[in-house]
């Protein structure tokens, strides 16, 4: 099997576009910013990598958009508070139009997760950047995270009549059980459908840019890779904000089941 390295002697293309979504340790051997053969690479029990260093640049931009750049809280706003608050204004129109009054009291749940999931998304357009939402352990976290909280919150609040948002009652009665098994089944597929959408779609994405860069390399097609990475590169500042969004309408529906679960 020819290796990397005679590819390229030969004159070769060779480019691997899902090594950007290698997950590797900041410090000690190997890492992000060096250090010796017998560095450490834990600090205590955790291993910090280039996904935890984004998702905390996340959160640290999340801190000074909404806190930092608000803490004025001018009658007047600037231009950095007006942006946090047409974010605040749109997620809280979204989860009142969808889950009624009932569900305000859970705006900031949903906020924080719009929010996360959006920068989490565009940060990951910066060149050398890495997005924590392309990992499915990222949104699998968030995905079975929202599942389970509506899912007690659903039984919290209607007990066994929960069980009601599987029973369509005005479904003739031969056909109810059969609704029922489809019903319970598309509920548990719910978290799977809502992580992998996410961790797909920003993943491929990636590996489009990345693919179209390889081919850059090639005098021949360099002007038309050029050309489909921006393409695909304005797309994926669409698909970023799109799929923060979809993340949050499907929460606020899922919630919306939780308090009103009968059909």
């Amino acid at each position: 099997m020819a290796t990397e390295t005679d590819a390229q002697s030969e004159g070769g293309l060779v480019f691997h576009p899902l090594d950007q979504f290698i997950v590797k340790p900041l410090f000690g051997p190997g890492g992000m910013f060096g250090g010796p053969a017998d560095g450490p690479t834990q600090i205590g029990m955790f291993t910090p990598t280039n996904v935890t260093l984004w998702m905390a640049v996340a959160v640290l931009c999340i801190f000074l958009l909404f806190v930092v750049g608000s803490r004025g809280r001018a009658i007047i706003p600037t231009r950095v508070q007006s942006i946090g608050e047409l974010v605040y204004g749109f997620i809280y129109k979204m989860v009142e139009d969808v889950t009624g009054k009932d569900g305000v009291k859970y705006f900031p749940y949903i906020m924080t997760l719009f929010v996360f999931i959006l920068f989490s998304n565009y940060l990951a357009l910066l060149p050398m950047s890495y997005s924590p939402t392309s990992m499915i352990a990222v949104t699998a976290v968030l995905g079975f995270g929202v599942f389970i909280c509506v899912t007690i919150l659903g039984f919290v609040l209607n007990g066994a009549a929960f069980l009601g948002l599987f029973w369509m009652k005005d479904a003739p009665a031969i056909l109810r059980p059969i609704i029922a098994i489809i019903e319970v089944i598309s509920y548990f597929v719910r978290p799977v459908s809502h992580s992998i959408r996410l961790a797909g779609n920003i993943m491929a994405g990636h590996a489009v840019i990345k693919v179209f860069a390889g081919f850059a390399a090639l005098a021949l097609v360099s002007p038309l890779a050029i050309l489909g990475i921006t393409a695909i590169y304005g797309l994926e500042i669409l698909v970023c904000g799109i799929q923060a969004y979809v993340f949050t309408i499907l929460t606020c529906v899922y919630l919306k089941d939780a308090l009103h679960p009968a059909h």
